[in-house]
């Protein structure tokens, strides 16, 4: 058996789309807060540490294939829910197995970075720790509490400028259609006001793909949640580009975008808005609609 194939990773590896040369490392599996009614991505997988002595197997696997790797992702829903202590552990065994490592990425929640002191957050970034894939998914608050997302609009700019102030880099999701059908502007406008107030080096945008097994299915079923059709997604999309202002680069070409867009802001904001509306004069809902039903996975 090839060693590769010992790696100690749990049900389905996600990872960013901007982190497909990182090496990745299995450090927690599911997710601490697992509530989101939106969700389906790590079904019934309970929340748990990776062992120290599997992480360590799984480094020496790594430097045995991959000695001179310059960056590593950290596998799990929200690594970064770790202790400060254990996440220092990490860092200097990442580094004693693959000594020229310059950077340390992971995913994170709100609330994860809540729990670290300012000086733990320095601390971290002087680690490597240097980048959080961050869930923020809208800045529109009533969305945020209908789909248990478990923080504010408010929460998310204190935090992140706790991490500007420690000099770590952060990756910012944008859910278009997340708000329901008829107030995908409303979302737009809210999340582009709350981006603004930030330095996101990336903002990742992704589009509701709704599947069987998460919670938000019984809403809809029960009539209490209406999806947004493709077409007001789309404008949502186009309002909530013209509205930021800061400068950051959108990724918004992952399978769940009937529309890939990607580009750099302020440089690229004409074409983006023009490739929106191209769709929109050439695409039916009910085209788009069904690319959304073809999806099988993300």
């Amino acid at each position: 058996m090839d060693d590769l194939e010992l790696l100690h990773f749990t049900g389905t590896v996600w990872r960013p789309p901007y982190e497909a040369h990182s090496v990745l490392l299995q450090t927690t599996v599911g997710c601490t807060h697992h509530a989101c009614k939106f969700c389906s991505l790590y079904g019934d997988l309970k929340f748990r540490l990776s062992p120290m002595e599997e992480i360590e197997a799984d480094l020496k696997i790594i430097a045995g294939h991959q000695p001179r790797a310059r960056r590593v992702f950290l596998v799990g829903a929200n690594p970064f829910a770790l202790s400060y202590e254990r996440l220092v552990r990490l860092a200097d065994r990442i580094r004693d197995y693959l000594p020229k490592v310059q950077t340390i990425g992971m995913f994170a929640r709100i609330d994860d970075i809540a729990r670290k002191s300012d000086g733990q957050l320095r601390e971290l970034r002087a680690r490597g720790i240097t980048g959080l894939s961050i869930g923020t998914e809208t800045g529109d608050d009533p969305t945020l509490a209908f789909m248990h997302k478990g923080h504010t609009a408010a929460e998310t700019s204190t935090q992140c400028r706790r991490l500007d102030e420690a000099g770590i880099e952060y990756y910012l999701t944008y859910m278009t259609g997340l708000a329901g059908a008829g107030n995908g502007e409303r979302a737009a406008r809210a999340t582009a006001a709350l981006f603004n107030e930030l330095r996101p080096y990336i903002i990742g945008v992704v589009s509701l793909t709704l599947f069987p097994e998460a919670p938000l299915a019984a809403e809809v079923a029960a009539g209490r949640f209406v999806e947004a059709g493709e077409r007001e997604r789309l404008e949502e999309l186009r309002t909530f580009i013209a509205e930021l202002t800061i400068p950051t680069t959108l990724m918004g070409h992952t399978v769940s975008n009937a529309v890939p867009l990607l580009g750099r802001l302020p440089e690229d904001r004409a074409r983006l808005l023009g490739e929106i509306d191209d769709a929109l004069a050439r695409f039916s809902e009910e085209e788009l609609a069904a690319y959304r039903r073809s999806i099988g996975h993300l």
